[in-house]
């Protein structure tokens, strides 16, 4: 995993101001392979239940500032479910939970 001690402590740290009780925060994409350079971090946070579309877009804002405050400008993208639910999984959030690294649990 391409994050440092400091930036995963920023994802908990961020995760823990921002999200409910229950979430859970994965690092996936290009920065969990080790032999890989750049990349941006991918992270898929994953709630403990569904949430209005504006608690979803006011969470994800106060997510994103927080790293963007601590980590400084790094591109950062964010995808948020429900851990489960009758919606179909989306092929990105199905790769995230089979390919990504636990980084938080609020």
């Amino acid at each position: 995993m391409r994050l440092t001690p400091d930036e995963q402590q920023a994802v908990r740290l961020a995760s823990r101001e921002a999200f409910p009780t229950g979430t859970r925060v994965l690092l996936f994409g290009s920065r969990v392979d080790d032999q890989k350079r750049g990349g941006d971090i991918d992270l898929l946070v994953e709630l403990p239940q569904a949430l209005s579309a504006a608690d979803m877009v006011q969470r994800r804002t106060r997510f994103s500032a927080r790293l963007y405050r601590l980590l400084g400008e790094q591109r950062i993208d964010v995808v948020m479910t429900p851990a489960a639910g009758g919606d179909p999984v989306s092929p990105v959030v199905r790769s995230a939970r089979e390919t990504g690294v636990p980084l938080a649990l609020v």
